[in-house]
């Protein structure tokens, strides 16, 4: 079984016991999250949502919070001598898939 839901502006596939880097969401290492937003959950019975589907749920556990890798960017404009660098790091959570609830 498997489920398309939305978080973080995003929709992601997802199976039971898979691992996910999805954008940050608010929790500590160990704990719990539900995501109620379900798009479409498919296996022997197919459920699509208009726009969610009701009563579906996803629980995921939060395994880390971390930082992806630095992107620098920088802006520059010839004979003006103006040039900047910027760094960013995005923040993520990785989860792990616990149990779709049709």
């Amino acid at each position: 079984m498997y489920a398309i839901i939305e978080t973080g502006g995003k929709q992601v596939k997802v199976e039971e016991g898979q691992a996910i880097f999805v954008e940050k969401v608010n929790g500590e290492s160990g704990d719990s999250v539900t995501f109620d937003k379900v798009l479409f959950v498919g296996g022997n019975d197919t459920k699509v949502g208009v726009p969610y589907v009701e009563g579906a749920t996803v629980t995921a556990k939060v395994e880390k919070q971390g930082r992806g890798k630095k992107v620098s960017v920088v802006k520059f404009k010839a004979k003006k001598n103006y040039h900047r660098k910027q760094g960013h790091r995005q923040p993520y959570t990785k989860l792990t898939i616990e149990k779709i609830n049709a």
